[in-house]
């Protein structure tokens, strides 16, 4: 049992002085002000942080980790170029030591930018459950909490080592959420890869499945235009529409991207409870557009921040996201009052945890104690005016002075403190020293 404490702490938005979190086996016991804590635990040290801001751990809800592997090798291209040259190119040939690479990779950089929770899109499946355990055990030796949304892909177009039958993709799902079940870092959901990737029936199979196994689902929806010309022309109807008439819109499905929305199916996703995974810098990477968010927010809905992969995104930061997506609504409507610092820290921390049905992105009691301490003496983070607003749009990872999962301390002064970076680095050299982005296949 221990106190935790700094000059602030910021607990379902609002920032609260004078107070600290009794923390006990990886949760919160309690968050109260400090002599409430010392009376009610007079045995437990205290962790003070003097000058810092404890903010909720950064939630990352859509991630892709190995594609961290890829950044740099087909920037400024279009999708398919990206697709082809890139992403299949090399998913095709990695080994699970390779995907176990770039998980820590992956992983390592987003501890370093105060991300406690990170959802993998995994669908380098093999029709088994190997490489996603390879995924887990980087995320597990780092120390970071991990959703796997296991994905469940059997588009003929794409690569042999993405694709299962719908019954190899349930039972290997549900295996691997088996597993880990009784692992409070670890949580398996389904992942219909999208309405391109997978067919409708396992599209249903994977719906059905997270009701079975009581998770939510993710899947990509509406990312580039052509997927929703593609869906009208085949269904008629628009992806959210026609995911409706299937009666998989509901409170457990997070769409990822949803782009291309019209205005029938914002109200839809509102009507039905239905989240947002949103990845704004890797929208603008791809030159896909720009969703919706201001329309969204008005209508209700529940919507998370995710970097998306390092092959579309180079940067592995919340706080970033947070700050893409209030600028982008403000330019987009030539307004700049539009969106809040506020509204886009909550995006960041507890509606990622929803997103992903976990006791995460706050701090209050029952949750887990998974918290980033702000350095208040950093430069990016002066004048100490609104020390919340400047998290968001001015903040630098040099801000970021510790970072705890489940009360463990997992970073601190710039220093990964479980796998040391530079293994990582040596890793990541050793991988990809003789990449190309040429057709040629490279040798690893």
């Amino acid at each position: 049992m221990h106190i935790f404490m700094a000059d602030s702490i910021v607990s379902n938005g609002q920032v609260l002085q004078a107070h600290g979190l009794l923390v006990e086996k990886g949760r919160i016991l309690k968050l109260a002000p400090l002599q409430e804590l010392t009376t009610q635990a007079p045995q437990a040290p205290v962790v003070n942080f003097a000058d810092a801001m404890i903010i909720p751990g950064l939630v990352n809800s859509h991630n892709h980790s190995f594609q961290s592997l890829l950044k740099g090798f087909c920037d400024d291209c279009d999708f398919f170029t990206w697709r082809d040259q890139a992403l299949y190119k090399y998913a095709k040939v990695l080994s699970r030591d390779d995907i176990y690479t770039g998980a820590l990779f992956a992983f390592g950089e987003m501890l370093k930018c105060g991300i406690t929770t990170v959802c993998d899109f995994f669908y380098i499946n093999d029709q088994a459950n190997d490489n996603a355990n390879a995924v887990i055990e980087a995320a597990l030796d780092l120390g970071i909490r991990i959703v796997m949304a296991r994905t469940l892909y059997d588009w003929d177009g794409a690569p042999t080592r993405f694709r299962e039958t719908l019954h190899q993709a349930v039972k290997n799902t549900r295996d691997l959420h088996q597993e880990f079940s009784g692992n409070p870092m670890v949580s398996v959901i389904p992942a219909p890869h999208s309405l391109h990737g997978a067919s409708t029936d396992l599209i249903l199979a994977g719906a059905e499945l997270a009701e079975e196994l009581n998770t939510p689902f993710h899947m990509h929806i509406a990312e580039g235009e052509y997927e929703r010309k593609m869906i009208e022309e085949k269904h008629g109807k628009p992806p959210i529409a026609f995911l409706d008439e299937l009666g998989m819109l509901n409170q457990r499905l997070v769409g990822i991207h949803c782009v291309w929305l019209d205005d029938r199916e914002i109200s839809l996703m509102a009507e039905r409870g239905t989240g947002l995974s949103y990845n704004p810098s890797s929208n603008m990477f791809l030159g896909d557009g720009i969703t919706r968010i201001k329309e969204m927010l008005e209508a209700g809905i529940r919507i998370s921040l995710g970097t998306d992969g390092g092959c579309s995104n180079n940067r592995a930061s919340i706080i970033e996201e947070m700050r893409m997506t209030s600028l982008l609504q403000k330019v987009k409507f030539c307004n700049s009052t539009v969106t809040r610092a506020e509204d886009m820290f909550r995006m960041g921390t507890l509606n990622g945890g929803q997103n992903l049905g976990l006791p995460v992105g706050d701090l209050a009691e029952g949750f887990h104690a998974d918290f980033t301490v702000i350095d208040l003496n950093d430069l990016s983070m002066q004048p100490r005016q609104n020390a919340l607003k400047n998290l968001v749009y001015s903040s630098q990872p040099s801000a970021i002075r510790a970072v705890y999962v489940a009360g463990e301390k997992v970073f601190e002064s710039g220093h990964i403190l479980t796998v040391p970076e530079a293994d990582i680095v040596r890793r990541v050299q050793h991988l990809t020293h003789n990449w190309t982005t040429s057709d040629r296949t490279p040798a690893l």
